[in-house]
C-alpha cells in the first residue's frame, strides 16, 4: 500500500549574516561614521549620551544601505559599531561575560580566553593589525599613557581593575599582542573559596586567627595561581578599626574595610623620568601611620624595606610573591633583599626573615585548572645558618580523574604551630583536635 511522502522539515534561515558579509558592512558603516563625526568631541561626552547620539545615525545608515537585514543582524552590527567607536571593539563582548577570565590576543586573528581554569580559542578577531593597535592606543590614552615605536610596551589597567599588558612591533613579531588579567566585578570571598574547595574550613579558621593576631603572612605561588584572590580574602579578616595602606603596581586589591589608603606605582615617562616604584611608596607609606601595610606583589629591593617595617611595629602585614614552594619563597626573599644593594651577611638576612615572617601560604593552579591552597607553612626560626619551617596544613595530589582534573586530599601534618602562643594571647583558640594528623577533605 502506498503512502504519501512526509513533508521535509522546514529549516528556518540563519538569522545571522555570514562573517565576511557582516565584517564588510561594519567596515563600510564605520568609515562613513568616522568621516561624519568628531570622535574627540564624542569621547568627551558622558557614556549614556554618546550611545544615544550615535544610535540614530547607525540606524539611518542601515536603513539606507542594508534595509533587508533582520532585527537580530541590525542589533549585532549596531553593537559592533558602538563598541568600535566608543569602547574596546571586539573585546567588549568578552569583558561583559563574567565567566571569562584572562583574555589573550596574539595578533588580530587569534584570541584565547581562560574559562574555568582552562585556555580555549574563541572566534573573536580584529579587522587587521591597525584595528587592534587602535584599541590598544585607546586603553593607553584612558590612563594617560602612550604606546608607539619609541615606547612599544604598555602596562595599564581597565576601569574594573583588570591588568592590561600590550607589546607592539617591532618587539612583537606577529603583530600587536594584548593580555588582560581580569579580576571580575565581585572578588571571590572566603565563602566562594570554600565552596570551590580551594581550602578547608579548618585552614580558613586558622588563617583568620593569624590575620587577627597580626601575624605577618606571605602568599606565594606561580602566575595565575590565585595569589591576589587569596590575599583579598585574607585581608577581609583585618579588623575594621585598622588603618591599611596598600601598595601595588596596578590596583587589583579590593579591600572591604573603610579605612584604606591605596597607593599605586608610576612608570617613568618617555624620557625615563618621573617613575615611582614600590620601594619609594613603601618608604612613604611608613610615614602615613599605617596599622597594616599590604603590598600587592613583592618583586625587588622593596623586600628589605618590607621586612624592616614588619620588624619595627607594622605587624600584621601581607604581601604576595612568585615562588613554586614555601622554601623557594624564602630563597626568593633572600635574593630580593640582596637587590637593595647593601652588603649584608647571609646569616643576618635570614635572621631578618625569620623574625619578620610568620606564615607562608602557598597557592597553586593544579592540573585541570583548579586553584588550591596547597600548603600553610610556619617559619619557626633558625638552626645554625638554616631557616627552619614546618607545614601545618598540606594538600597532596594523588592523581587525576577522567576529565583530567587533579584529585587529592587536604590534611593536617600533626604539627602544633609555634604561633599558637601568640594566638592564645590574643584570645584566639581552636578545638583540641584542630591540628591532629588526619585527612580533612578529599577532592
Amino acid at each position: 500500500m502506498s503512502t504519501a511522502a512526509e513533508p521535509a522539515p522546514v529549516v528556518p534561515p540563519s538569522s545571522l549574516l555570514p562573517p565576511v558579509r557582516r565584517d564588510a558592512l561594519s567596515r563600510r558603516f564605520l568609515e562613513q561614521l568616522t568621516q561624519r563625526l568628531d570622535l574627540n568631541a564624542l569621547q568627551n561626552m558622558p557614556e549614556e549620551r554618546r550611545r544615544g547620539e550615535l544610535r540614530p545615525l547607525i540606524d539611518a545608515l542601515i536603513d539606507r544601505d542594508a534595509s533587508e537585514l533582520s532585527t537580530l543582524d541590525r542589533e549585532e552590527i549596531a553593537g559592533d559599531l558602538l563598541d568600535d567607536l566608543l569602547a574596546l571593539g571586539p573585546l567588549e563582548k568578552l569583558l561583559r561575560d563574567d565567566s571569562v577570565g584572562d583574555i589573550l590576543v596574539n595578533g588580530p586573528h587569534e584570541t584565547y580566553i581562560e574559562r574555568h581554569g582552562r585556555l580555549e580559542e574563541v572566534p573573536v578577531h580584529f579587522r587587521d593589525s591597525e584595528h587592534l593597535l587602535q584599541i590598544i592606543e585607546r586603553i593607553a590614552a584612558r590612563v594617560g599613557r602612550r604606546i608607539d615605536d619609541s615606547s612599544p610596551m604598555l602596562d595599564a589597567r581597565l576601569p574594573d581593575g583588570s591588568r592590561v599588558n600590550a607589546i607592539i612591533p617591532p618587539l612583537a613579531l606577529r603583530g600587536p599582542t594584548l593580555s588582560i588579567r581580569r579580576f571580575g566585578t565581585k572578588p571571590l570571598g572566603l565563602e566562594e573559596l570554600l565552596h570551590l574547595q580551594a581550602m578547608t574550613p579548618e585552614m580558613a579558621k586558622f588563617l583568620e586567627g593569624a590575620v587577627k593576631a597580626k601575624l605577618n603572612i606571605i602568599v606565594s605561588g606561580g602566575t595565575g595561581s590565585g595569589k591576589t584572590t587569596l590575599l583579598n580574602s585574607l585581608s577581609s579578616f583585618i579588623p575594621e578599626g585598622d588603618r591599611i595602606v596598600t601598595i601595588e603596581d596596578a590596583a587589583e586589591l579590593r579591600l572591604q574595610q573603610r579605612h584604606v589608603v591605596p597607593l599605586e606605582t608610576r612608570p617613568p615617562n618617555v624620557d625615563g623620568k618621573g617613575g615611582v616604584n614600590t620601594r619609594d611608596l613603601m618608604r612613604n607609606a611608613l610615614r602615613m601611620r599605617p596599622d597594616r601595610v599590604v603590598i600587592g606583589e613583592c618583586r625587588g629591593a622593596e623586600a628589605l624595606d618590607m621586612l624592616q617595617a614588619m620588624n619595627s611595629g607594622h605587624e600584621g602585614s601581607l604581601t604576595t610573591l612568585h615562588a613554586n614552594t614555601p622554601r623557594d619563597a624564602l630563597t626568593r626573599l633572600e635574593t630580593m633583599m640582596l637587590m637593595a644593594g647593601f652588603e649584608i651577611p647571609l646569616k643576618a638576612l635570614r635572621r631578618q626573615i625569620t623574625s619578620a615572617i610568620n606564615l607562608i601560604v602557598q597557592a597553586e593552579r593544579l592540573q585541570g585548572g583548579a586553584r588550591k591552597v596547597t600548603s600553610v607553612t610556619e617559619v619557626v626560626g633558625m638552626e645554625g645558618d638554616v631557616i627552619v619551617s614546618q607545614e601545618v596544613f598540606v594538600f597532596q595530589q594523588v592523581g587525576v580523574n577522567s576529565d583530567g582534573k587533579a584529585l587529592g586530599q587536604f590534611q593536617t601534618t600533626g604539627v602544633r604551630p609555634k604561633s599558637m602562643l601568640r594566638l592564645n594571647a590574643c584570645g584566639i583558640d581552636f578545638p583540641g583536635n584542630m591540628f591532629m594528623q588526619r585527612v580533612l577533605l578529599r577532592t
